[in-house]
C-alpha cells in the first residue's frame, strides 16, 4: 500500500542539475521546430507513470496550461484492471496519469521536466517503499515528437550525471489508458488530511510549487 518515499542526495543541487540539462537542450532546439509552442495547437495528451498515481495528479494539477489529470492505469495486458488486481503485480499496468494539455500555454518539454523532478528514475519498480511494477518509472508516448522528446532528455540527463544512478524510465508506446476507480479521482484535493497525503504528497505538491513558481496556474 501507499507509504513514506525516501529521498536521497541533495535535492537542490539536483533540480538545479535538471533544469539546467532542459535549458541547455531547449535552447540548441530553437530552430523553429515542432518543438515550440503554437497557437494553433488543439489540446494534446500526455500520460507518465511516476509512482503513486494520488501523488502524480496532484503534482501535475499545478500546472498552467494543464487542462485536467486523470489517475488510472496503463501499460498492461488485463482488460478493465483494478485498483485490487493491478496491485498484485501481475497486469503489467503501471500505475498513471493522464495530461490533458494546451502546448500554446505549456510544452510537452516542460512536462517532461516536472515529470523527471517529481520521482526517483533510478529506482526500477518502485518508487521508496511503494514497490511493484505498477509503481515503475514510464513515459507514454502519443506520437513521433513525444517519443524523441522523452529520448533525447532521458540520454542528456543520463550524460549529466544529474543522477547517481542510470535513469531507469521505460519509454514506451501508448496503447490504452484505463480510467481508475471514483475514489482515487482528486484524491489529495479531497483527502488533504490523509495520512499518506500529509506526510508524503503535501511536500511533493510545495517543492513543485517552490521550483515551478512561474508555470503555475493560482501563486497563493
Amino acid at each position: 500500500m501507499k507509504s513514506q518515499h525516501a529521498h536521497s542526495g541533495c535535492v537542490v543541487s539536483l533540480l538545479a542539475i535538471i533544469l539546467g540539462v532542459f535549458m541547455s537542450a531547449s535552447a540548441s532546439s530553437q530552430d523553429g521546430s515542432a518543438n515550440s509552442l503554437d497557437e494553433d495547437k488543439p489540446l494534446a495528451t500526455a500520460t507518465f507513470g511516476n509512482g503513486c498515481f494520488w501523488c502524480t495528479e496532484a503534482v501535475f494539477q499545478q500546472l498552467r496550461g494543464v487542462q485536467s489529470v486523470g489517475s488510472g492505469y496503463a501499460g498492461g495486458t488485463t482488460e478493465n484492471p483494478t485498483y485490487k488486481s493491478i496491485c498484485t503485480g501481475t497486469t503489467g499496468h503501471a500505475e498513471v496519469i493522464q495530461v490533458t494539455f494546451d502546448p500554446a500555454v505549456v510544452s510537452y518539454e516542460k512536462l517532461l521536466e516536472v515529470f523527471w523532478k517529481s520521482h526517483d528514475p533510478t529506482t526500477l519498480n518502485r518508487q521508496g517503499n511503494d514497490v511493484g511494477t505498477q509503481y515503475r518509472s514510464v513515459i507514454f508516448y502519443h506520437d513521433d515528437e513525444q517519443q524523441a522528446l522523452a529520448e533525447k532528455y532521458k540520454r542528456k540527463l543520463d550524460e549529466s550525471g544529474a543522477f547517481d544512478d542510470p535513469i531507469v524510465t521505460e519509454i514506451a508506446p501508448f496503447t490504452k489508458w484505463y480510467p481508475a476507480e471514483d475514489y482515487h479521482k482528486n484524491y489529495f484535493n479531497q483527502n488533504s488530511e490523509q495520512g499518506y497525503c500529509r506526510a508524503i504528497i503535501a511536500p511533493k505538491v510545495a517543492k513543485i510549487r517552490e521550483v515551478f513558481a512561474d508555470d503555475l496556474k493560482t501563486k497563493e
